[in-house]
Order: C-alpha cells, then structure tokens, then sequence
C-alpha cells in the first residue's frame, strides 16, 4: 500500500487516537495490571501479563487471572510474605512453554528483588544514562544471574537484544509502565525513562500492517527491525513514536489491513 506522508499521518494519527481509549483495555493484557492501584502490584502483574502475552488474547487473560487467584488477589503481599507450603499451589501453572518451574522461579526473583528495591523501574534502569538495548540486556543479566539456581530453561522467557531478539514482551511492558497520557490504558507511573526513549514492540499484527504500510522494510523481525520501526514512526512523533502501537496493533487485530 502505498500513502503519501500527510496520508499516512492522518491514518495513524487517527487510528492512534481510536485505539487509545478505555475500551480498549478489557480484551488486552494490561487489563490485568489495571486490576490494581498499589504500584508494585501493577508491576509485578504488568511483567508477567506481559510475558505471558503470546497466543489467543482470551487465554492470555485467562492464564494472567490465574495467577492472580494464585496469589490470592494481591501480588505484592503474596510475594513478600508467602511460606514455602504455598508455592505448591503453583505446580500445576503452565501456559503453553511456560511452566511450573518458570512459575516458581519468577518468585523467587520478585521477592528478592523487592526485599532491596521499592520499584522494578530500578531492574529495567540500571543506569539512566543507558539507551533501552543496554537496559534490557543488564535486566536479563540480573534476572537470570539472581542465583546459583537459576532454572536454565526459564532463560527463554526473558528476551535480550544481545541475542538480536525484537523483545516484543518487554517493551510492551516498558510502554505500560512508561508512556503517559491523559488516555488511561498506559500507565505511566516509571518516569527515568521517558516515552521518546521507548522501542516499538512487533507482535504478529504490528509486523504485518507496518510492512503493508512500507513503514519497515528489514527481512526479519528481530532488534533491528524493531530500531527501524522506532525510527521511521519518529518522523510522526518524535516525542512518542511508541502511541502508534495502538494504531498498527488495532488496524491488524481489528482485521483493518
């Protein structure tokens, strides 16, 4: 498909502004983030909503809830005060690749992590300075080096762009927390990162309408393709270019394009 410049803003500005609405929330993964108030809840949720978000949205939600009702409807607390008898209840969680033993080493690093730090914004800023590539690629550096018993198997669920991965959960999940807007799907409680800063996630629907649209022309959907897609959505939006996610997201899975 072929636009001119003033047409392809016009239809991704307008589509970003369709899709950007509380409605928009209920089918989606951040609905369940959105069942909370307590920051960390809204993290700690957020995190694993998102990398759990691969397959039907309807079984995504389901599996996510699941969760939820494991940890009795409040993450935070769970994880902070839990005994060991209770993590038996999560052995029988399995979401496609994702498996008990996944499920139980999620955890542990949650409730380590939180023992020394008030915020995951703090796991995914090692250092304000770095771009988002060298943040995530310390995250998973941190998240799979928290112990001598890290579940080698559970590697697979945290992407790096050290293995030219497009880090699509991720940054997701960075676009929850980070993006702010007077809008109320995205939550914007992380403020060392800003929103001109972010990367655009590719999930199926992204890759196809951003192809069909001549927005990204690299062969694979990898890190690189990600970088190119920020780049080119910049031309629309230099402050925010990660909103069009809502537009290239809604025109695919709404059948659109």
């Amino acid at each position: 498909m072929t636009l001119t410049y003033t047409e392809l803003s016009d239809l991704l500005n307008q589509k970003a502004d369709q899709y950007n609405r509380p409605s928009f929330i209920e089918r989606d993964p951040i609905s369940i983030p959105h069942r909370f108030t307590v920051k960390q809840d809204i993290e700690i949720m957020g995190f694993w909503s998102a990398v759990l978000a691969w397959g039907q949205r309807p079984v995504i939600l389901k599996k996510a809830a699941e969760l939820v009702t494991l940890m009795d409807g409040a993450p935070y607390d769970f994880i902070r005060n839990h005994d060991e008898s209770d993590l038996k209840r999560f052995l029988n969680f399995k979401h496609r690749t994702f498996n008990a033993t996944d499920a139980l080493y999620f955890l542990h690093f949650f409730r380590q992590y939180y023992l020394n730090n008030e915020s995951l914004e703090d796991a995914f800023l090692m250092d304000s300075g770095l771009t988002v590539e060298k943040n995530l690629i310390a995250f998973h550096d941190q998240f799979c080096g928290l112990t001598d018993f890290f579940p080698e198997r559970t590697r697979k669920h945290i992407a790096t762009p050290a293995r030219n991965s497009s880090c699509k959960r991720l940054l997701m999940f960075l676009r929850w927390m980070v993006r702010r807007d007077n809008r109320g799907v995205d939550f914007g409680i992380w403020t060392r990162l800003q929103p001109d800063q972010l990367v655009m996630p590719i999930d199926v629907h992204v890759n196809r309408v951003a192809r069909k649209l001549g927005l990204l022309t690299r062969p694979q959907t990898d890190w690189k393709a990600a970088l190119e897609l920020t780049e080119t959505l910049r031309q629309f939006d230099a402050n925010d270019p990660v909103r069009y996610d809502f537009a290239l997201f809604g025109l695919g899975v709404e059948g659109e394009m």
